[in-house]
């Protein structure tokens, strides 16, 4: 590993960090707005995170933590899947549990890195847009961002992933470019 490299566990573990300031940020009567993913509101974009990440460890066998619902306490709700996924990425042993995905044999800590840290970063962005707190995403992490849409070829464009390219200045700086291209206005 090279001194830029971080391991799928240390880069959920950052990334996890920064999503949960922005859950922690809404305030009470904010969970319920409009979010900028067509039809949801800033509860459902975490209940996304929270099932997407609770589907995921069971292709390999694993459930997470139950916790509270993010009907009642989205904070809770959302803290209780962090720490047990960051426990299974911490664990060598169920980090590495290998299935058969989309794209070919994988490893489970492998695709927590190329997805769900993804969804961390864009509805993080979601969650304080749709909520009126600090949507400003570091510099490093829109840049990782970019980097695995680009990775994924058309099929970020799939059903359900992001919407198509939107059109920006060609003087936008680097955030608003970063969210056209994954299909939110910033």
């Amino acid at each position: 590993m090279t001194s830029t490299e971080i391991s799928p566990a240390d880069r959920y573990r950052d990334l996890a960090t920064t999503f949960t300031r922005r859950v922690d940020a809404v305030p009470a009567n904010r969970w319920d707005s409009d979010s900028p993913c067509d039809g949801w509101t800033a509860r459902d974009v975490l209940r996304h995170v929270i099932d997407t990440e609770r589907d995921m460890v069971k292709v390999v066998g694993l459930e997470l933590d139950a916790g509270p619902s993010v009907d009642d306490d989205p904070a809770a709700a959302w803290a209780t899947v962090r720490d047990a996924m960051q426990r299974v990425l911490d664990d060598p042993a169920t980090a590495t549990l290998e299935y058969e995905g989309a794209f070919g044999r994988t490893d489970l800590a492998a695709t927590v890195e190329n997805f769900l840290c993804f969804d961390l970063v864009v509805h993080g962005w979601d969650v304080a847009k749709a909520t009126g707190t600090d949507v400003t995403i570091p510099e490093a992490d829109l840049e990782w961002a970019r980097g695995v849409a680009e990775s994924l070829g058309d099929s970020i464009r799939m059903p359900g992933v992001c919407g198509p390219q939107l059109p920006v200045p060609d003087d936008a700086d680097r955030q608003t470019q970063v969210l056209a291209y994954l299909g939110r206005r910033g």
